[in-house]
């Protein structure tokens, strides 16, 4: 099922954050974008590698007024023990939910039931807590943080400009589409 256009469902989920646990809701959501990224667990092998990446890109994202979060089905304390002891996720400093209930990783329709853990999951959140752009990749496929910061140039341009859509490839400050019926077939 697909989230897109749909409202990020209510939630309330424990989290660490630079040294302190924190509550963490839907309504963390609203106001802003948002880039909330499911991994499976807690101490295994391409997951730090991408919760690495993302940090690298978490500058950027922040200047773009993004706030990021990653979700596993670990507990609060569980990232705080792999932040504490991870060279790579020591470096951390967005917010990392966790959902040992399951509940939000079910709601955003990435867990995998059989394992009981999350699915590699991105989702970009508009600033009225509605998803914009998801995708779900299989478990040894690690995702590329970088590809995030266009997404949401486009996303956040498409929100900007009523009328306009972002083509293939698109880069900040290049053409736009307006689609019309004097457009149909001339692409």
């Amino acid at each position: 099922m697909s989230l897109i256009g749909k409202e990020v469902q209510a939630f309330t989920a424990n989290a660490y954050k630079n040294g302190d646990f924190i509550t963490v809701s839907d309504a963390n959501f609203k106001g802003k974008w948002s880039v909330v990224c499911f991994y499976p667990a807690d101490f295994t092998f391409v997951c730090p590698t991408e919760l690495e990446d993302l940090q690298n890109e978490y500058p950027t994202l922040k200047d773009l007024g993004v706030e990021v979060y990653s979700v596993s089905t670990d507990t609060h304390f569980t990232h705080k023990a792999w932040h504490d002891n991870s060279p790579a996720i020591g470096k951390i400093q967005y917010t990392m939910i966790g959902d040992p209930s399951q509940r939000l990783t079910r709601a955003f329709d990435v867990l995998d039931e059989e394992e009981g853990l999350a699915q590699r999951g991105t989702f970009i959140i508009d600033p009225d807590g509605v998803v914009q752009a998801m995708e779900i990749n299989a478990d040894g496929i690690g995702r590329d943080a970088s590809t995030l910061v266009n997404k949401i140039k486009a996303a956040q341009y498409v929100r900007n400009n009523p009328g306009e859509v972002c083509p293939a490839k698109w880069q900040e400050g290049s053409e736009t589409l307006k689609p019309s019926l004097d457009l149909v077939g001339k692409i």
